[in-house]
């Protein structure tokens, strides 16, 4: 009686946070939706140590320290004035400076690139590196723009942005849209603004000034390090799976070309346009020349490989069978109905490369039905902790070989799977990964918090 006497308030008391989060911003679904998942995945660690909610920290926690929102003023090719919308969102730094990417595209808000502030407090915290959690970017798309648009955008945005933030302050890096171009023409601007060299200012820098070997690689291998401790977990052979990746991006070329050196066949990738699949396996070095070098499209896989099969419709992907889907594009891109097409297929594990990109009905699909899930806090971290690495470098001005960063990176994310799995065995009620990831990355920030008393 007096256990579900506990789990009523304690439920009442999330209630009521939540409430208050979509009362004070009620148009910003995509946080309202990350805030939702995070708090009922915690209610475990909640019922057992209430004194997080005597100490007001989930109304801490839930808004962020600081929401900068400016304009970008720049002049296109054309002499055509133009603006877009810059955004910073620094979320929490009570274990560290605010860190976390910068996302140029055409469908950022002030509600995207607050759930991924959110999101990013607590990947951070789970690498157990000293680093708090921030986002920002604008809603400017590089697509189709010349080099001298980009950079004239970059400047005017670093502009605004270098009053925020420093090495010891906040740190920006790339994410989509934000590669080593932009990341080279906003780390100018502020080097320019400053007057002085901050090499640790951004992370993702070009090896020439700063930057780390395998950052690049990061997500993706992280993905697949983490993916490979969760199988070894559960006595399934990584050496003997068919893979699926979403994306052709970073995460998911980088994911892919870990996984086929681990063994697994990697079946089907995509793009925006469409995705293919060929049975017998994907060739990844074909995939990069397109990508990476030609800057083309996924169907020029078909010019070297006629036999692949192509089909215009991304989210098909989800529908090739395979033992493990990696979606690696971007947030809420696979549902639940593709979720019920990977079961039923026979799926036994799904590894979240992007941010947010399972739907909160998808991951219930999965946990349902017993599959394995690795939720994207954890398996995408190996990115943020290999910037975190970088930072360290360009504090210590020396720069480790590749493989001194992929052994430190390997360690990382095999530690974030042990927490993640320690808090699921100790919590009685914590069934999946996503509460395990959840309540090890909480109790961080939190303790923290309430260390550095009410601020």
């Amino acid at each position: 009686m007096q256990t579900t006497l506990v789990n009523n308030h304690v439920s009442a008391y999330l209630d009521e946070i939540y409430d208050s989060v979509v009362k004070r911003d009620p148009n910003e679904v995509e946080f309202h939706q990350a805030v939702a998942a995070f708090l009922q995945s915690i209610l475990p660690l909640l019922e057992k140590e209430p004194h997080y909610i005597e100490k007001g920290i989930l109304k801490q926690i839930v808004e962020p320290e600081r929401v900068i929102t400016f304009r970008v003023t720049w002049v296109d090719d054309n002499g055509e004035t133009q603006v877009n919308r810059g955004y910073r969102v620094q979320f929490n730094s009570a274990i560290g400076p605010f860190k976390g990417g910068l996302r140029f595209h055409p469908t950022v808000n002030q509600s995207i690139v607050k759930f991924l502030g959110f999101e990013q407090t607590f990947k951070n915290a789970l690498t157990g590196q000293p680093i708090g959690g921030g986002k920002g970017g604008s809603d400017f798309d590089p697509k189709g723009k010349s080099d001298m648009e980009i950079m004239r955008f970059c400047q005017s945005y670093m502009t605004e942005l270098a009053k925020h933030i420093g090495p010891d302050v906040d740190i920006p890096a790339g994410d989509i849209g934000v590669g080593a171009r932009e990341i080279g023409y906003m780390f100018g601007q502020y080097k320019r603004i400053r007057g002085a060299y901050e090499a640790g200012v951004l992370t993702g820098k070009g090896q020439e000034y700063g930057g780390s070997l395998a950052r690049k690689e990061a997500t993706g291998y992280g993905t697949i390090y983490f993916l490979n401790e969760m199988l070894k977990d559960n006595k399934i052979p990584l050496n003997r799976s068919t893979v699926i990746v979403s994306g052709s991006g970073n995460v998911s070329i980088y994911a892919m070309e870990k996984a086929i050196e681990f063994g697994a066949k990697v079946v089907a990738c995509s793009d925006s346009s469409g995705y293919i699949y060929n049975e017998k396996g994907i060739d990844i070095e074909t995939v990069k020349q397109i990508k990476e070098i030609e800057k083309g499209r996924i169907q020029d896989y078909l010019k070297k490989y006629p036999e692949t099969t192509y089909k215009e419709d991304c989210s098909g992907i989800w529908s090739v069978p395979c033992d493990v889907a990696l979606p690696c594009a971007t947030q809420n891109e696979l549902d639940e109905e593709s979720a019920k097409q990977l079961v039923k297929n026979g799926v036994k594990a799904v590894a979240e490369g992007a941010n947010m990109p399972s739907t909160p009905e998808a991951i219930e699909v999965f946990l349902k039905n017993n599959i394995l899930f690795g939720p994207a806090k954890a398996t995408n971290a190996g990115g943020v902790a290999v910037s975190q690495l970088e930072m360290a470098q360009n504090s210590m001005r020396l720069k480790w070989s590749f493989e001194e960063v992929d052994e430190k990176l390997q360690e990382i994310m095999k530690n974030i799977y042990k927490n993640c799995r320690s808090s699921v065995d100790e919590f009685y009620n914590a069934t999946n990964l996503i509460q395990g990831a959840n309540i090890a990355s909480f109790k961080k920030v939190a303790d923290a918090m309430i260390a550095q008393g009410v601020i």
